[in-house]
């Protein structure tokens, strides 16, 4: 079994790693740049060492944390998500330095991280891709051509893109040769790769991805679906799990595809299969997600299945704990994004000193977090420091548990998305289940929201800067 394992991130995601070694009985080794110095996950971690003053470059080095990693005595590395989660160098100086890499292999990652590749490989396992180009676009006028034949409008993307960057939709001749330049510097400057590729847009999706477990053995499983459909701008806000916008048939149609995706290319550990759902239901292929999801937490709240310390025994060389069978799913979870951002200015960064944090709590509630009172969030890097998981039994009661529970929360110093979160929750579309992921743009109204306090936030707002005054 690994004994030892340097978490090659920081914030929530590197803390929630540190819990689950602890859990196993592996020491946790953390890193951190010098604007990180104060942060929980170095707190938490068994061991930590610094990256150097530098705020990224550390974090992006993949020889250094290696090095790092064997100098420490580790047998293992966890990329987290972000920074070099996705990058196949990082697996391959792994293996060649003899360090598990949790996480699937160089050439896996390498594959379905080329998003062209993918969704070829998609198309001869027989899973429906949405209509588009077969490979990289050569220029401007196979573009222009490409989309006269599957008309518009259309998206064009970055091949190597991720989390909302390098992407257009294009809803006219001019418009693509507008964006065509752009899309290609965006590319090259975020990616490393001037390469783009063309698809078909489709209107009002909803995003339903799906979780899946693959170990060396062959074995692979689905821990059903999450929808992501609450979006700004390409950008999740919040996740549930499962989609309420899902018939059990669809369920278990969309299941087989995922695991019939793994097995297409050899996956091994934990993967993310992502879709998209059109008005007609019909789902379409969208990426594979090489790595452990922001949203992991929900899916964990419905099958009781630690998803991190799954990963950690694949990488370990054993069986999956789990079947198929095995797997069962029970009642609905959410997932909120805290983000230190203001909704009403634009989701402006909101950076600086947490004064007063309070956690909240109560039946069917957690938070994975990085945030304390007295923590000053750095500006360097993105700006989700907590996430609010809240599980109930039915759709009713979990939307009744998730208003007590945002309710509940003191982030006082910053400017948060609490109150943005608890108005879509009392929005009436979100609440009959049914949205896709133009629901924040059709509803600018969830940006109304009045800041009065309450008397006991205000009082604590009293006593924190009174705190802050005397030193304290």
């Amino acid at each position: 079994m690994i004994k030892k394992i340097l978490i090659a991130n920081r914030g929530e995601i590197a803390v929630r790693i540190v819990r689950a070694c602890a859990e196993m009985g592996i020491k946790s080794v953390a890193v951190y740049a010098e604007a990180d110095r104060y942060a929980l996950h170095v707190k938490k971690a068994d061991e930590a060492y610094s990256l150097g003053p530098d705020t990224v470059a550390g974090y992006l080095n993949a020889h250094r944390l290696v090095n790092l990693a064997v100098a420490a005595g580790c047998d293992a590395l966890h990329p987290g998500y972000g920074f070099l989660s996705e990058n196949p160098e990082l697996a391959e100086i792994c293996a060649r330095r003899n360090i598990r890499f949790i996480g699937p292999s160089a050439e896996v990652i390498r594959r379905m991280g080329d998003k062209t590749e993918a969704r070829q490989a998609m198309r001869e396992a027989g899973v429906p891709v949405t209509p588009g180009s077969d490979g990289n676009l050569a220029n401007l006028d196979e573009a222009l051509q490409m989309a006269e034949e599957i008309g518009y409008p259309v998206m064009l993307k970055a091949t190597c893109g991720g989390g909302g960057r390098g992407i257009r939709c294009c809803q006219s001749r001019n418009e693509l040769s507008r964006a065509f330049d752009r899309v290609i510097s965006e590319a090259e400057k975020a990616f490393g790769r001037a390469e783009v590729f063309l698809e078909k847009f489709i209107a009002s999706p909803r995003h339903i991805e799906v979780q899946i477990l693959a170990d060396s053995h062959g074995n692979v499983i689905h821990l059903f679906e999450r929808d992501c459909s609450i979006q700004r701008r390409h950008q999740k806000l919040l996740e549930i799990a499962p989609s309420p916008q899902l018939s059990d048939a669809q369920r278990e149609y969309i299941g087989d595809l995922a695991v019939r995706t793994a097995k297409a290319v050899d996956y091994t550990n934990a993967g993310t299969v992502e879709f998209l759902l059109d008005a007609e239901d019909n789902f379409y292929f969208m990426e594979m997600n090489t790595r452990l999801q922001v949203e992991h937490p929900v899916t964990e709240a419905i099958t009781g299945i630690d998803i991190v310390r799954e990963q950690i025994r694949i990488a370990a060389g054993l069986q999956l704990g789990y079947q198929q069978s095995d797997v069962q799913r029970r009642g609905y979870a959410m997932e909120f994004r805290i983000n230190a951002e203001d909704p009403q200015n634009d989701f402006l960064p909101s950076f600086g000193r947490i004064t007063r944090y309070f956690a909240t709590g109560g039946p069917g509630v957690r938070t994975d977090g990085a945030i304390y009172t007295g923590y000053e969030i750095p500006p360097y890097y993105d700006s989700m420091c907590a996430k609010l998981i809240v599980w109930a039994l039915d759709w009713d009661l979990l939307i009744d548990r998730a208003i007590r529970a945002l309710r509940d929360i003191g982030v006082y110093g910053i400017k948060t998305t609490i109150p943005f979160h608890l108005e879509i929750l009392k929005s009436a579309d979100f609440e009959t289940g049914k949205f896709d992921t133009s629901f924040i743009d059709n509803h600018p109204e969830l940006l109304n929201y009045s800041l009065k306090r309450s008397s006991r936030q205000a009082a604590a707002a009293i006593a924190a800067a009174i705190a802050a005054n005397m030193g304290l």
